[in-house]
């Protein structure tokens, strides 16, 4: 059979899924009556921000060909994914904005694409657009890929326009024959279904697989029995066994994606294969938050809520945590922000939880005086300094595109970061920074003040680069003398003063005013940084007196500081859940 396997990459909201739905019209994969905008984009939360966070395959037969397409996701946290999409597929579609020309999710994926040696075909999407300009996006891709003119198609995926051509591109192009008979599959992608278990989802390369055949992970070791096979388009379709070259499913009777992670080799147990694909390697999550819920009768509905999102999501780490202030919850381990962003979210929607979580941090290695090496996920987790010979942070490789005019700021900004420029080069009249930063100080607001420095014009991409022995403490928040170890940060001792102060002053707005004046630190060990201090209510004790006896007065007011300074001493300070967040944004 002539099979072509291709997948669409491009930066967020350039118009991938909206060229898979024109390409599911033109090849009558779904009826008409049955179409509805971004139909691969099945999660809600997809839907409504209009971005791809899981990816997703589909079928399609074209002028006597196969065609597999694999929708994959456009943000920089699941760039693991995407480079397991492009091992599976032999031709990359790359879709760029005729209104934004080429943006730094766009060139990372491109450089992924290159390393998987894929063949290009280049598409300017939004023509039909009155800001559209073609030429100018022609040129920085004829810079880019080196392509002749007549390479590039133009074209509207909203209308329709010139889709056509896009896929005669596709099938014009040659697939390479594998001459291995032993069966191998590449796991792309793979979820838990409540009712069936797991699902995976792969590429085979070589021999085939069948319903009821015995299949091993080759990394994991796990082994399962594959229950159905199949291909989806875009719903699941049995059929007897996946062939040579084809992309489908396998449901397994595995209850965890622990066992059958993605980049996995998929093998038959009877005559297992000796090598597995390459590039499989296990992602650890790099940003940390504490999950607590505003209720610890919620507690359980939590944990239980983690573990169930847990089983499709193979890179969510999770551990209890236990904190005096907020009580029990969890320390969960993400891709990045974005990631971190939609678990929040789908724990609120979905299960109806009322949530406080911490300030994302990275996690850190320290170097023990005893020789031995721990990792700890927060600033909380911090050994006795006494015991700690030093401390490795994660520092990550980012690149910037941006308008020339506005290299400035942006190198300013990098400098503020405690980051250095590594390249500086052009693409016509736009910008690519390439630079080294601490991970920690790109999570919280890095992208929000270049987005403001740039006027929204920049686009950013990060990957980690490794672990620096630098100078970093633990600054401690003190709150009525009490020190809250949810709100521990670890920071180079450099910005310790600056954090301690600004932390201070925010603190000073969150937390409401008591009976009895509140004193908020912020100190390493036993040296403090800075101080605000909350005043404490007044309340006139001497109105109720209407003579004007001074001896009266006096005795009332001292009975009231007295009444103070003991509240000072024994009272609790409820502290509310903004608290926990406020070094999030800068204002």
């Amino acid at each position: 059979m002539k099979i072509r396997n291709f997948c669409i990459i491009a930066h967020i909201d350039h118009g991938k899924s909206t060229l898979a739905d024109r390409m599911m019209e033109l090849t009558g994969t779904v009826e008409r009556r049955e179409m509805k905008a971004q139909l691969l984009d099945s999660m809600e939360l997809e839907r409504e921000r209009g971005i791809t966070i899981k990816l997703t395959p589909v079928q399609m037969h074209y002028k006597g060909y196969e065609l597999n397409l694999i929708d994959t996701p456009g943000h920089v946290d699941f760039s693991y994914e995407v480079s397991r999409s492009l091992a599976a597929v032999e031709i990359a579609v790359l879709v760029v904005d005729a209104t934004q020309g080429i943006q730094a999710q766009t060139l990372s994926n491109i450089y992924l694409a290159l390393e998987q040696d894929l063949k290009i075909i280049p598409v300017i999407n939004k023509v039909d657009l009155p800001a559209a300009d073609v030429p100018k996006v022609k040129s920085e891709i004829i810079n880019l890929l080196g392509c002749a003119d007549s390479d590039i198609i133009p074209v509207s995926a909203k209308t329709g326009e010139n889709v056509e051509s896009v896929l005669d591109a596709i099938i014009g192009e040659n697939r390479n024959e594998p001459c291995e008979t032993v069966s191998r599959a590449l796991i792309f992608d793979s979820y838990f279904d409540d009712y069936r278990g797991v699902v995976l989802y792969v590429r085979l390369f070589g021999g085939t697989i069948a319903k009821n055949d015995e299949i091993l992970m080759m990394a994991s070791g796990a082994k399962a029995e594959a229950l159905e096979v199949g291909v989806l388009t875009p719903k699941m379709s049995p059929k007897n066994a996946l062939t040579d070259g084809e992309i489908g499913y396998i449901v397994t009777n595995l209850k965890t994606t622990k066992e059958a992670r993605v980049g996995d080799t998929v093998t038959l147990a009877k005559n297992p294969a000796t090598t597995p694909l390459p590039g499989y390697k296990n992602v650890l999550p790099f940003v940390y938050a504490g999950f607590f819920p505003v209720s610890n009768d919620q507690y359980k509905t939590l944990k239980d809520a983690v573990e169930k999102l847990a089983l499709s999501d193979s890179a969510l780490r999770f551990e209890p945590e236990n904190s005096p202030v907020l009580g029990f919850g969890l320390r969960i381990g993400f891709l990045g922000l974005l990631h971190l962003d939609i678990i929040k979210e789908r724990l609120e929607r979905e299960y109806k939880l009322d949530l406080v979580v911490t300030n994302p941090s990275t996690n850190y290695h320290i170097a023990l005086a005893s020789g031995e090496t721990m990792e700890i996920k927060s600033a909380s987790a911090l050994p006795d300094l006494s015991e700690v010979a030093e401390i490795r942070e994660p520092w990550a490789k980012g690149e910037i595109i941006l308008p020339t005019p506005m290299i400035g700021p942006v190198l300013s900004l990098i400098n503020e970061k405690r980051g250095h420029q590594t390249n500086l080069s052009y693409i016509e009249d736009r910008a690519v920074i390439d630079f080294e930063a601490p991970m920690a100080n790109l999570l919280t607001d890095f992208y929000d003040q270049l987005k403001s420095a740039t006027s929204g014009y920049a686009s950013f991409n990060y990957e980690l680069a490794g672990y620096r022995a630098e100078d970093l403490v633990r600054v401690d928040f003190l709150i009525a003398g009490e020190r809250i170890d949810a709100l521990s940060i670890m920071c180079h001792r450099s910005e310790a003063d600056a954090i301690g102060r600004s932390t201070t002053k925010k603190l000073k707005t969150v937390i409401p005013r008591q009976n009895f004046e509140v004193a908020i630190q912020a100190a390493i060990g036993a040296r403090i940084l800075a101080r605000e201090t909350l005043g404490a209510y007044r309340k006139d004790v001497t109105v109720k007196i209407h003579t004007g006896d001074r001896d009266r007065k006096a005795k009332l007011l001292d009975k009231q500081k007295r009444g103070k300074a003991r509240m000072k001493r024994f009272g609790k300070i409820d502290i509310p859940s903004e608290a926990f967040t406020v070094m999030l944004k800068k204002n």
